[in-house]
């Protein structure tokens, strides 16, 4: 019906937006002869690279979701989340919609999802320059050729990162949380990168690189101080480029998304 918040010039026909096309998944798939009213307040950038249009998902379904009389488990949303994500980016990926339906550290497939428990203290420290960066220019960063040893490379960080969550093993993250395929691409579309993800690793981070497209940048920390100290200074480092910037702490294993009112406390 509406769209406030920071962004507001989305479509509002629910075919073409991804909140709405979920709802009409949902609808569809249980045969339900009501539908939905739906106003989002978006507090997401538009191109941020922080999960804005799943957040819009995710959100819309876990409310329509509580307003059944039958309340489906959180798994049982997922396809109809991964049906509203490929109105806005083309293609059916969850790796977004995994945390924010579950909470934490979720591994997406096109099937299922799976939780990976990382110890409480564990912190991300997240920072938003005030820059668009269009995804085309994302996309094309991409294009071409890779090394069958970029790969293999990749794939033995990746495990190393798997394998010290569950081992609540900083030392395995810290080796293994570096970007060897899409950061080195994606690195010259955001300004002042090397500095930011050097005051980053400089607050002793597990790791740090591009928050999904870009152009956010992340850090993870073994503690929440650590975490905060690091979001001032890659602010500052964004700051050396003229750009002003937003940072967020949370725990990695943070929480899924929830009801904040419902229609009964309401009344």
């Amino acid at each position: 019906a509406a769209i406030r918040g920071c962004v507001t010039g989305l479509p509002t026909d629910p075919r073409q937006n991804t909140a709405g096309t979920a709802l009409l998944s949902l609808r569809k798939a249980l045969g339900l002869q009501h539908g939905f009213e739906l106003v989002l307040h978006k507090g997401i950038a538009l191109g941020s690279g922080m999960g804005g249009s799943a957040a819009s998902c995710v959100a819309a379904l876990v409310a329509a979701n509580a307003l059944l009389a039958q309340p489906l488990p959180r798994e049982a949303l997922y396809g109809f989340a991964l049906d509203g994500e490929a109105v806005a980016s083309g293609s059916r990926h969850g790796d977004n919609l995994g945390s924010m339906l579950l909470g934490g550290l979720v591994l997406a497939t096109h099937e299922r999802l799976l939780r990976i428990e990382v110890p409480a203290a564990w912190h991300c420290a997240l920072v938003h320059p005030h820059v668009v960066l269009e995804t085309r220019k994302a996309r094309a960063a991409l294009a071409g050729h890779y090394q069958l040893d970029e790969f293999v490379a990749q794939s033995s960080n990746l495990a190393l990162v798997l394998a010290g969550c569950y081992r609540s093993d900083a030392a395995l993250v810290r080796e293994g949380l570096k970007d060897v395929l899409v950061e080195p691409r994606r690195a010259p579309l955001i300004p002042n990168f090397a500095r930011v993800k050097q005051a980053a690793l400089d607050h002793r981070a597990l790791g740090a690189s591009i928050s999904g497209a870009g152009p956010s940048v992340f850090g993870w920390y073994d503690n929440r101080s650590d975490a905060e100290a690091a979001s001032v200074a890659m602010r500052a480092a964004f700051a050396e480029a003229g750009l002003d910037s937003d940072a967020w702490v949370s725990p990695v294993n943070g929480p899924a998304a929830a009801l904040i009112d419902s229609i009964e406390a309401a009344a």
